[in-house]
């Protein structure tokens, strides 16, 4: 999937993927993709509460051998 932006949240435990991709998503424009890489077995619920919350889009998740891209469109 094409993407903007990305943030490396490997290695990471609940909450810091999600703050990670908070903090980005607030430097972004409207529209623009974030592609975040995770290995924390929450982060793509994390993140799609969160943008059930703040409105942004939860486009995909796919899997990877070891971590997850998780990808997200700004609103």
């Amino acid at each position: 999937m094409k993407f903007d932006h990305s943030v490396d949240a490997t290695g990471l435990l609940c909450p810091l993927p999600l703050l990670k991709s908070k903090r980005q998503l607030n430097q972004m424009d409207s529209g623009q993709v974030l592609q975040v890489i995770a290995t924390d077995s929450n982060a793509e619920q994390d993140l799609r509460k969160f943008c059930e919350q703040s409105g942004d889009t939860f486009l995909a998740a796919e899997p990877q051998d070891d971590c997850q891209l998780l990808y997200l469109q700004k609103k």
